[in-house]
């Protein structure tokens, strides 16, 4: 799963035939089967759809993807939520967080060793104490479609939600970015060997992610600076 999920991180429109491909050695040759599998534990797909996966699930409702376009223009103005797997010594944790798309500021984040939605949804309302954006997006993912997450949402009356397009990570790009920068600056370059153990690194990271570390899309500034400067600025 680490091999599978780094070279997911590198190249996010790999499916599993290329995934597959790329962990076969003379030595060792994947099983595609496998592949998918872990895949699927692990919540990731290519962001191009292949055939039938765009169809709607009936379980839950879909909603429009509101972003094509949008001039994103202040803080609090979207919000893009998403899931990323983070590895451990012999297994594995899911991380979760809440970023301001304007600023790239974490506004929440929180690690669980399971996909449900309940940390989630706790992570969404820890979020919703500090602000309100205008729009929310996310993907498709059964965590964030499930009742109670966008029930909270809808709680919230002038929260617009918003949704990727199905398979397609990039209409979430400012979050898939995130991954990269916190994959390769943290948990590839550490061997965690407990989940306290990856709580607190990534604690400390996160923490100089918004503080200190300066963005050049942000003109050097650090996402703190911009977000609360601009936010006391709009009220």
């Amino acid at each position: 799963m680490n091999k599978i999920d780094e070279i997911f991180t590198k190249r996010p429109y790999y499916g599993v035939p290329r995934i597959t491909k790329k962990l076969n050695t003379p030595i060792f040759m994947a099983n595609h089967k496998r592949v998918y599998r872990l895949m699927e534990i692990m919540g990731i797909e290519a962001v191009f759809p292949k055939k039938n996966l765009s169809k709607p699930n009936i379980a839950h409702d879909i909603y429009p993807y509101l972003l094509t376009d949008l001039a994103i223009g202040h803080p609090n103005h979207v919000w893009g939520v998403d899931i990323t797997y983070i590895r451990l010594k012999g297994d594995w944790l899911y991380l979760f967080v809440v970023l301001d798309w304007y600023s790239r500021y974490i506004l929440s984040w929180e690690l669980s060793d399971s996909l449900s939605s309940d940390f989630c949804c706790e992570t969404l309302r820890r979020a919703l104490t500090i602000a309100v954006p205008d729009i929310h997006n996310s993907d498709q993912g059964s965590q964030l479609t499930a009742e109670e997450y966008p029930g909270i949402l809808k709680s919230h009356p002038d929260i617009k939600i918003s949704m990727d397009h199905k398979g397609r990570c990039f209409d979430n790009i400012f979050t898939e970015r995130l991954w990269r920068t916190i994959k390769y600056e943290e948990v590839y370059l550490k061997d965690y060997g407990s989940p306290r153990e990856a709580r607190q690194s990534l604690r400390e990271y996160l923490k100089f992610y918004n503080e200190e570390r300066f963005h050049s899309s942000l003109n050097y500034k650090t996402p703190a600076e911009i977000y609360f400067e601009k936010s006391v600025k709009s009220f």
